[in-house]
């Protein structure tokens, strides 16, 4: 992408970004994550209700008047988006891939999150660890990720979700905030009953659990605070009624067809995406991890504001 029109987009991002993040999205953002603890504030005269652990004993000592502590939670966040660029996200069927959506939901958190003074990072991955920005303040350095996400040539296209968490649990230092960003059709891969893959344009579809992505999820989320993002296109859970169609898996490149004239074959097809939706978000839930959908072409700023809320309430 040549320079000049990767900054409009750039621009044009943030112009989105700035009409998405109003206050109301911003305070549900603040609402919805803990900092990483308690940090002191001041000292005070005791009152009637106070917690005694909290007196000062040296102050009280000295004053010969019992003086207490005062604590605010200690707001600043580091968060990590973590975003397939595999092959598979190079397919939609509205108006924009499966990336673009990625990026723009990125660009949406990553505004909000250094709005509220938190550190932002990305890692980029595809069945490797592709690229690894640390996390740091400021707009100039969001501008940074979103034009990386833009412009980012993955050298490979296949996916592997459970090493990236992996990774992360090894360079992740600090407690983080970490959205891993994709469409986890390699955590629900499996083959279609026919033998043939069953999904259009991205294939690797099917229930079958991945013992690896769980263990690697619920590691991470011990040490961190995750969030799974599946980003989707309507296409991957109906087909219209279109007649023979040939489809290309963006990962492997094999070829295979699909009867979308066959009203049982649709119905079918609905059925086994319908079995791979309940199975991810049900792993998901039983290892306890935040889950979200997000389509290509619909809005995601009520899914987001939903997901804040869920958490306001837990806490």
């Amino acid at each position: 992408m040549l320079p000049e029109e990767l900054m409009r987009q750039v621009r044009q991002l943030q112009i989105l970004t700035r009409r998405a993040v109003n206050e109301d999205f911003a305070g549900e953002y603040s609402s919805a994550f803990k900092g990483r603890g308690m940090e002191f504030a001041e000292v005070r005269e005791y009152q009637p209700g106070d917690d005694v652990r909290t007196i000062d004993w040296n102050v009280t000592a000295r004053t010969g008047t019992p003086f207490v502590k005062k604590y605010v939670e200690e707001r600043e966040l580091t968060i990590i988006f973590a975003v397939d660029l595999s092959g598979s996200g190079q397919f939609g069927s509205v108006d924009r891939f499966k990336n673009r959506t990625a990026t723009e939901l990125c660009a949406v958190l990553a505004f909000t999150a250094i709005a509220n003074n938190d550190k932002v990072g990305l890692l980029i991955f595809t069945d490797h660890i592709e690229h690894f920005v640390p996390p740091k303040k400021g707009s100039r350095h969001v501008q940074r990720l979103i034009r990386e996400l833009l412009d980012f040539n993955p050298r490979r296209r296949g996916t592997n979700i459970a090493g990236t968490l992996e990774y992360l649990g090894r360079v992740l230092k600090r407690r983080a905030v970490v959205f891993v960003v994709s469409d986890f059709i390699a955590a629900i891969e499996a083959p279609a009953r026919d033998g043939r893959r069953s999904a259009p344009g991205n294939g690797r579809l099917g229930p079958r659990p991945s013992s690896d992505f769980d263990t690697a999820l619920r590691l991470l989320d011990r040490r961190h605070d995750v969030i799974g993002v599946r980003i989707t296109d309507p296409l991957e859970h109906a087909m219209p009624a279109a007649g023979l169609i040939e489809f290309e898996d963006a990962e492997t490149g094999e070829r295979f067809c699909f009867d979308a004239g066959s009203r049982r074959a649709r119905r079918e097809f609905e059925r086994h995406m319908a079995a791979n939706d309940r199975s991810l978000s049900e792993r998901f839930r039983r290892l306890g991890v935040d889950f979200v959908e997000v389509y290509t072409g619909r809005p995601f700023i009520h899914t987001l504001m939903q997901l804040f809320r869920r958490r306001e309430r837990r806490r």
